[in-house]
């Protein structure tokens, strides 16, 4: 005979369920406490078909990571929009024109994920993040809104070490 089970019994005991809001976006040279909102990592694996007679097989082709976006707080002091533009100018210097090396402008990030108390349970390193774009945000008389920073990073890898 079939059993009703009751929702505490279906759940383990420790059971805490992670929280998006407990998290650390670090970027070399960006104040953590900056970042109100970042974007996990996503990857895409293209798909290679391999027609044979009457018959289609797929194997996994190339994996490329999707960009990162990232909204900043943009405080008085420190600047966020000072330390984007830093960032910016290792890219690209709108003055002389010139382009940077990528040792200079591709930087490390790492997502940590916390839990209540503090703790790092979840911990991914991107390697080689760059910015593809910076949007400095907009000023208006309506509302109260502070102003925010939106960028947009593309990397080489991700790896998700624990």
């Amino acid at each position: 005979m079939a059993q009703t089970l009751t929702v505490p019994e279906m759940l383990p005991a420790k059971f805490t369920p992670t929280h998006k809001r407990h998290f650390i976006f670090a970027i070399e040279g960006v104040d953590a406490f900056l970042v109100k909102t970042a974007s996990k990592p996503e990857m895409k694996t293209e798909e290679q078909t391999i027609s044979w007679i009457n018959s289609t097989r797929y194997v996994a082709g190339k994996t490329t990571f999707e960009p990162i976006s990232c909204t900043l707080h943009d405080p008085i002091g420190p600047s966020g929009a000072q330390q984007v533009m830093e960032w910016v100018r290792l890219h690209f210097e709108s003055v002389s024109g010139r382009s940077g090396y990528p040792d200079f402008y591709k930087r490390d990030v790492q997502f940590k994920q916390l839990d209540p108390v503090g703790t790092v349970i979840s911990l991914w390193d991107i390697k080689g993040a760059f910015l593809t774009s910076a949007k400095f945000g907009e000023a208006t008389y309506e509302g109260s809104d502070m102003v925010e920073i939106s960028i947009s990073m593309r990397y080489d890898n991700a790896v998700l070490q624990y």
